[in-house]
Parts: structure tokens; sequence; C-alpha cells
């Protein structure tokens, strides 16, 4: 007989879309290269502060730096030296699983067995007509290829078959990674269909918290009821959650501070929202003991980190930074408060 394995320790980790917002000052946007050389000082500051993740996410506009998140994360971990590496997201509905896999093994070969990827349908549809893709097949195009790279990942020598992609017939896919398999997360937004494929596939699952947390714990029981029916311990499971962070020394200044950028970050990138700011008043709202923002001082953010645990029960926390141009200086403070004064405590609090 052989003793349970012990529980992973809660993981904190940062990752950002790589959002290109205009200089407050002059309203052009920031530069790309400029922006990409912080997103790399960003994740050097989080290895050496000790969080547990690094992602950057994927997206074809031109107010966003970051189109190729394994060329990033490939630059990150020659920079760093133990933590995690990961997309947030790869947009599999239009990517070449083929590709995604072996620019996956490379920055896992790169940086030691760090690498993940995160696969996601995607909340932007630009990439759609960009790769030549429709969006009638916005999900079969996703299913399928999720089918192909869960089945390169497992094996260096495939033969698939399916309706979006030429047929490999006993054919290897190199190089392979350090790791024996590359961890694959699913992204979900709330689509229960989606928390169910998680939960079939038994793959680790982040759920992106935009709304009132609470309302995300019948699709964590979901994934979980799901994982059980189809021989999945759901003990085994990796649950994580992601949101928008930023962290001062006190509750005052963190919203003060981050106000003025958020709200317009909301105002140009949420649905809906048509370029309209987020007012101050809803700001607080977002921003209070049950709402979905993390915008305070470390003790708040723990506060919220607990709570959320409680409702989801989740391993792993990731929070988005910098959001709307917030200057470098002050993301920077933000990522040693979280490592430094936020992990520390939740770890011990939550075991």
């Amino acid at each position: 007989m052989t003793d349970d394995p012990a529980p992973a320790a809660f993981e904190l980790g940062l990752f950002t879309f790589g959002e290109l917002t205009r200089d407050r000052a002059t309203g052009d946007l920031l530069p790309a290269a400029r922006r990409l050389r912080e997103f790399v000082d960003l994740a050097v500051l989080a290895d050496r502060t000790g969080l547990d993740v690094f992602g950057v996410g994927e997206h074809h506009r031109p107010d966003f730096a970051i189109a190729s998140p394994p060329v990033v994360l490939a630059a990150i971990a020659q920079a760093t030296e133990r933590i995690r590496l990961t997309s947030t997201v790869t947009v599999l509905s239009t990517a070449d699983p083929v590709k995604v896999f072996e620019d996956f093994a490379t920055v896992d070969l790169l940086s030691g067995g760090r690498a993940e990827i995160t696969a996601g349908r995607g909340a932007y549809v630009e990439s759609f007509p960009l790769f030549g893709y429709r969006l009638e097949d916005y999900d079969d195009l996703f299913e399928e290829k999720l089918d192909l790279l869960l089945a390169l990942d497992t094996s260096a020598e495939v033969s698939w078959q399916g309706r979006f992609r030429p047929t490999l017939d006993h054919i290897g896919v190199y190089p392979r990674p350090a790791q024996d398999r590359l961890p694959v997360w699913i992204a979900v937004g709330g689509t229960p269909a989606s928390v169910q494929r998680a939960g079939r596939l038994g793959l680790p699952m982040y759920l992106a918290i935009l709304g009132q947390p609470d309302r995300f714990v019948p699709l964590a029981d979901l994934y979980r009821r799901t994982a059980a029916s189809y021989g999945h311990d759901p003990a085994g499971l990796t649950l994580g959650v992601t949101s928008h962070v930023h962290v001062a020394r006190t509750s005052q200044r963190a919203r003060d501070e981050f106000y003025p950028y958020y709200s317009r970050y909301i105002g140009d990138n949420m649905p809906g929202a048509h370029g309209v700011p987020l007012a101050r008043e809803a700001f607080e709202v977002w921003a209070g003991p049950r709402g979905a923002l993390f915008a305070g001082s470390p003790q708040e953010v723990v506060e919220k980190i607990l709570w959320e645990h409680q409702l989801l029960g989740h391993r792993r926390f990731l929070a988005q930074i910098g959001l709307g141009g917030l200057p470098y200086a002050s993301t920077a403070e933000a990522v040693e408060l979280l490592a430094t004064e936020v992990l520390p405590v939740v770890r011990r609090e939550i075991g």
C-alpha cells in the first residue's frame, strides 16, 4: 500500500493579454517593443519573488502586442529559472495543433520542462477571417483541434483524421517536450458545454471570473460532476480562476491608482461598453468584498481569494495585471506584493 499523494500547494500567478492602450498624455498607442520588454521584466520579477506561473495571451489586433505566445514565452524562458510558462490563451480553433504542439514543446525544452498550453475558443473573432475559418464552425473547430492536440501530446507518432485538417497517417511530430506530456488546460468564460468538455476529458480548467464570483459555483460543480461521470477522480482535477487584479499598500491607493486605467480598459475592450469608460460607482461595486475585481490592499486581496476558494475550491489563481496601460512601476509593485504578502498567507490558510 502507498500513501495518498499530498495535495498540491495553492498556486498564484500572473498573465497579460499584452494590450497596447493609449498613452494618457499623448493619445498614442504604447509602443509594442516597450510593452514586450516590460512583460519579460515582469516575468523575471515574478520568478525572482516566488510566484508560480506567468501567462501571455493571443490577439491579432492593432491594440495588442502579443500574437504569438510561444515566441514571447521562449524569450521569458531564457530570462527565468523556475516559474511555469503558459499561454492565456492559445486560440486553438484557428491554429494548427501540430504547430502549436511543436512550438510549446520547444518552449518546454528551452525552459527545462516549464511549459503549459491553455487552449480556448477565443473571446475575440479576428483570427477567424485572418486564418481562413468560418465563425459558423466556432465550436466544431475547437472540439476537433483539441482532439488532435491531445493525441499529439500522448504519442510521438500519430494517425488522425478530421474535417478541418489534412489526415495524419503514422506521422511523427517533433521535437518532444522535456516533460512526459505538456499540461493542457481548458479556459472557460462561462459556457456550460465548455465546462462539460473539460470535465469529460479530465483536463485542468480555468474559469474567467468576470461577473459575480458566486454565479460560477454551479459551473465548478458541473465540472467535477461531469468528470466523475466519465471515470475521472474529481479530487485529481485542478481548477484555476482568473481575475483582473491590482494591489497597492492601501486600499484607497490601489483604487485611486487603478481606476483611470481600468475604466478606460473596460470601455475599450468589454462587449457592450461601446467605448464608454466604467463609472467610478460601478468600479467600487466591482472592487467590493463580493465583486469580481481585485483592487485593494494585500489583506483585501487575501480575503477575497480565500472567499472565492471556499466557493469554488480552486488550486490556482491567475491575476491579470497592468490593465489599461497602468505604468510599469505600479504594476511591478503589485507583483511584489502578490508574491511577498498575498501568496504566503493564502498558502498558509488553505494548506
